[in-house]
């Protein structure tokens, strides 16, 4: 969860977003050295005393900052691409989830029983409870096994959302009449948050995401819970 004044992305709650973290600060270090690479140039331009026909006309210095932006965007392209691999990589998820978009809330089924679905409101500032967040509480969420493989299909009903969950590395669009997919492990218990990430009418802010990680036992209990109501 995201904190005032925050500056850095949140903490990471699956192994793709500890991932991503790390690439990051990999792209954030190379745009530092080009920056400071690129300064330190002009102002040796400016200085007269380094303003000479070497520097102005030189096949070397051609050849180097031809070479040099290559070798910058192999760098940065090959731990992308593989980052991309995995987040597209789904292997016998142990549980498969499929969230559908409406105008404004969520509906989730659990595609591994026959009868667990349920849809997921925003729960309205006056009855939330003290310690609650304003516009992200849900009153039902998705209750997930944490360090399993969860399968999400995502879709949506009438317009494009996107389900977003920061903190797992997650934000796929929901396109009626489409059916995209992601996936995630959760490293440790706990709820994540997310928003609708895109702009999907008059309350587009109004349809959180919250994903509740627990253990395997509670999860069962939860499951048989929501059958019973079922």
């Amino acid at each position: 969860m995201a904190h005032p004044s925050q500056l850095g992305l949140q903490d990471a709650a699956s192994p793709v977003m500890e991932e991503l973290i790390h690439f990051h600060d990999h792209a954030l270090m190379i745009v530092f050295l080009i920056s400071t690479l690129v300064l330190y140039i002009i102002v040796a331009m400016v200085s007269t005393k380094f303003t000479n026909k070497f520097i102005l006309d030189s096949q070397e210095i051609e050849i180097v900052w031809t070479i040099l932006p290559a070798v910058i965007l192999i760098m940065i392209a090959l731990p992308s691409l593989r980052i991309l691999y995995l987040m597209d990589e789904i292997n016998d998820p142990h549980l498969t989830v499929k969230a559908v978009g409406h105008q404004w809330y969520w509906s989730y089924e659990y595609s591994d029983y026959e009868a667990l679905s349920f849809d997921s409101y925003m729960i309205p500032t006056q009855d939330l409870s003290p310690g609650q967040f304003r516009l992200l509480e849900t009153d039902y969420r998705m209750v997930v096994p944490m360090e399993s493989p969860i399968r999400v299909l995502i879709t949506a009903d009438d317009v494009i959302h996107s389900w977003a969950v920061p903190a797992l590395g997650i934000k796929m669009d929901a396109v009626p009449g489409r059916l995209n997919q992601a996936s995630f492990i959760t490293a440790r218990p706990g709820m994540f948050y997310g928003q609708c990430s895109e702009i999907c009418g008059a309350n587009h802010s109004f349809m959180p995401i919250v994903v509740e990680a627990v253990p395997l036992q509670h999860f069962e209990s939860w499951s048989s819970s929501m059958l019973e109501k079922a």
